[in-house]
């Protein structure tokens, strides 16, 4: 076994044995071995999770690693692990996640202040579900909780980084209440 190949498999099987996203940092610091060199175990382990016979891939999470099974063998998973289907997320929820990807670290405050509306309960929901966590309290009055995506958001919405995000529409192309009212107006003119 050459080199490269036994670094991949001690990658591999600290991947394995974490079970959870790990840096590059401390994958380097496990291993004992320079960047350069992980990144050469990373493409073998890549090369060897496209061949069709294997059944797992190589998850990248924001300068992270992750073992997870081939999404074409989820399903096969889930039966075995008799994984309740988790519910899809209400738009509300779905509110939340945006404001606080785009924003993040974002309160609580923060997202009823863009929503117009109460989502401590949204919010909440969204920890549990481990879409959002808590990344500490901010230095101003009432020290509020602050939140942010996690890997298992990133990895919900097939995402590498919040990097892979669609960019949001520039202003000018956003429709404002006054173009809706004179469009409105407009229509009742007709």
């Amino acid at each position: 076994m050459t080199d490269k190949n036994k670094l991949a498999a001690q990658l591999e099987a600290v991947l394995f044995a974490s079970g959870d996203p790990m840096s590059t940092v401390k994958l380097c610091e496990a291993l004992n071995v320079p960047k350069n060199d992980l990144s050469e175990a990373v493409e073998c382990l890549d090369e060897r999770y496209s061949q069709p016979e294997s059944g797992i891939e190589l998850l990248r999470l924001d300068g992270a690693y992750q073992l997870a099974a081939k999404k074409e063998y989820a399903e096969g998973v889930k039966n075995a692990l008799e994984i309740k289907k988790s519910a899809n997320l209400s738009p509300a929820a779905m509110e939340v996640l945006t404001i606080a990807a785009y924003n993040q670290p974002v309160t609580k405050a923060f997202v009823e202040h863009v929503r117009g509306v109460d989502s401590s309960s949204v919010v909440n929901s969204l920890v549990e579900k481990d879409l959002l966590c808590e990344t500490g309290r901010l230095n101003l009055p009432g020290r509020p909780v602050a939140y942010k995506t996690t890997d298992n958001f990133l990895r919900a919405f097939g995402l590498s980084s919040l990097d892979d995000l669609p960019e949001l529409p520039e202003r000018r192309e956003q429709m404002t209440l006054d173009d809706v009212m004179n469009n409105e107006a407009a229509e009742e003119e007709k």
